[in-house]
């Protein structure tokens, strides 16, 4: 087993540099590098205090067995929500997508429907346009989309996306989870 590639693997997905890991374990930057490239070996305590920073358990660790995870889903998978009295239906592509990084969904609208309105965040959103038109506000600025085309903002005000269609509209968002 590759422990030191194992620990650089674990600190990336936790989004830390080796200063951030070493800070956190009272260990040097220096250690750290030396560690995932397999010139060092840490002591127990060091090594426990690593584990626990990145949130894994010993046993966990050095469990062989490849966790797959889930790449591909299916309609079976989704969520719908409909909310009546905004005339909008969301559709989750992914379970769980809440939690990561990234939340794809589709977003129907009926005629005269407007999805929620969003406080400020850092959230990047992106749609396409699969069907209608659509109107979207970020604070007092109003933008406008047709079948086809791509939407982009960074949501640093209060932003809402209305249908702009005399029927139905439908497009494919993608947010990122970053909050204020």
């Amino acid at each position: 087993m590759d422990i030191g590639s194992k620990i650089k693997n674990l600190r990336i997905q936790k989004n830390l540099t080796q200063e951030e890991l070493g800070e956190r374990t009272d260990l040097t930057k220096g250690y750290i590098s030396q560690l995932e490239r397999n010139l060092s070996s840490p002591s127990m305590d060091s090594f426990f205090n690593i584990l626990e920073v990145l949130g894994t358990t010993p046993r966990d660790f050095f469990n062989e067995e490849a966790k797959d995870q889930k790449v591909v889903y299916d309609e079976s998978d989704r969520t719908i929500y409909f909310d009546e009295e905004k005339q909008y239906q969301v559709e989750w592509l992914v379970p769980d997508s809440n939690e990561n990084e990234m939340e794809p969904i589709f977003l129907t609208m009926e005629k005269a429907g407007e999805f929620k309105e969003f406080a400020p965040s850092l959230s990047d959103t992106f749609g396409y346009v699969l069907e209608g038109e659509v109107c979207v506000e970020i604070g007092l600025r109003r933008y406008f989309a047709k079948e086809g085309e791509t939407i982009y903002y960074r949501a640093t005000d209060s932003h809402q996306i209305k249908n702009n269609h005399s029927g139905q509209s439908r497009l494919l968002i993608v947010a990122t989870d970053s909050y204020l």
